[in-house]
């Protein structure tokens, strides 16, 4: 039987033996460039302290032979290892984790490792506190702003520090050029409103999300922009939460009330809660009370009646938050990632139209 083949400095150990072939090393590929395995390094680590065409050379042979740099080897043995630090307050959530994976996935193409920190909702942040956060010393960070405790990590990161956020909104008020991704919610929720309203809904009620801001969040503003634009005074605002159970117990008493014909909820969670209700209220869905939701989570299309909603990329706007940090640490070689897609109205068996009123 024959052994496996030493691994040298800085390798990963590599199997020989039977039908399995060792594993390319950096030596391998020096070897090939005809270079030497240092310069190899500084290829795989972006040193400047290399010509271009040695470079390009290298390069290409790492191509070739489809050579993987083991990350771990690297870094046991002194080498560069890039990261970043992902700031958030809540994984669970559906946005954030969704937003968490799309940073995953375009930092791990990057060949960056990523880390995670999740913030204490409660607890003030100072910029010693999140630089305590930090897996390595002046790492760049990711925040993930979508509620007040990101928000206030955003916000206490001096503005020449390494950073991108995804957030609600841009905010004026601490406007220093740093980059900031987000969907246009304010937009979404109005054109979610337009549309029952399209149906004949004589009004739209509202379930509201925790705002990051000290203002009303964007999908309030969209729906009361709709409603207003339309002529229609805005009805109070239920203060939803973030969970089904919120939702229920925000919604029991509207929607026993007939009059009350539509409602738009902040996220899926909370119309979980108000489908919930209304069932146990004896109100029909769709047939005399039309239920919305908001970020199409993934049980949205298998829900009684099916759920019909609101459709965000967070995936993508994780990528791109990313890629906008990226370029901010490398802006000749960062290359440029789509931007993510815009929201999207998705209509399924929860909505319909306006039940038809006998004087």
């Amino acid at each position: 039987m024959q052994k496996p083949t030493p691994a040298r400095p800085g390798e990963a150990p590599s199997e020989q033996g039977g039908d399995r072939q060792r594993s390319v090393n950096i030596w391998d590929v020096a070897k090939a460039a005809g270079v030497s395995h240092q310069t190899v390094s500084r290829v795989v680590n972006s040193s400047p302290r290399v010509k271009k065409t040695t470079r390009d050379r290298v390069l290409k042979v790492i191509d070739e032979l489809g050579y993987k740099p083991n990350r771990l080897a690297r870094a046991l043995a002194g080498g560069v290892v890039r990261s970043v630090t992902v700031l958030t307050s809540d994984t669970t959530l559906y946005g954030a984790s969704l937003a968490l994976r799309g940073i995953e996935e375009a930092a791990r193409a990057a060949d960056f490792a990523v880390s995670v920190s999740v913030l204490d909702d409660n607890s003030p942040l100072t910029p010693d506190d999140v630089a305590g956060r930090l897996a390595r010393p002046g790492e760049p960070v990711l925040v993930i702003a979508f509620n007040a405790a990101g928000e206030r990590a955003w916000r206490a990161l001096p503005a020449d520090f390494p950073a991108a956020a995804v957030v609600e909104r841009p905010q004026e008020e601490h406007a220093d050029g740093r980059p900031e991704a987000w969907l246009d919610d304010r937009a979404a929720a109005a054109q979610a409103t337009r549309y029952l309203l399209g149906l004949g809904h004589r009004t739209v009620h509202y379930m509201t999300i925790p705002s990051s801001t000290t203002r009303v969040g964007q999908r309030a503003e969209g729906w009361r922009d709709a409603l207003t634009a339309a002529g229609h005074s805005a009805p109070e605002p239920l203060d939803g939460g973030w969970s089904p159970r919120s939702g229920y117990l925000a919604a029991r008493r509207v929607v026993a009330d007939p009059q009350v014909t539509a409602v738009l909820c902040g996220n899926d969670d909370l119309a979980l809660g108000v489908l919930r209700a209304a069932r146990e209220a004896g109100r029909d869905v769709p047939g005399d009370l039309s239920i919305m939701g908001f970020d199409d989570a993934p049980y949205a299309a298998y829900t009684h009646p099916t759920l019909t909603t609101v459709r965000l990329d967070f995936e993508g706007l994780g990528r791109g938050a990313f890629g906008m940090l990226h370029r901010l640490l490398d802006p000749e070689n960062a290359p440029v990632l789509p931007l993510w897609a815009e929201p999207e109205l998705i209509v399924r068996e929860s909505t319909g139209p306006a039940p038809h009123r006998t004087a």
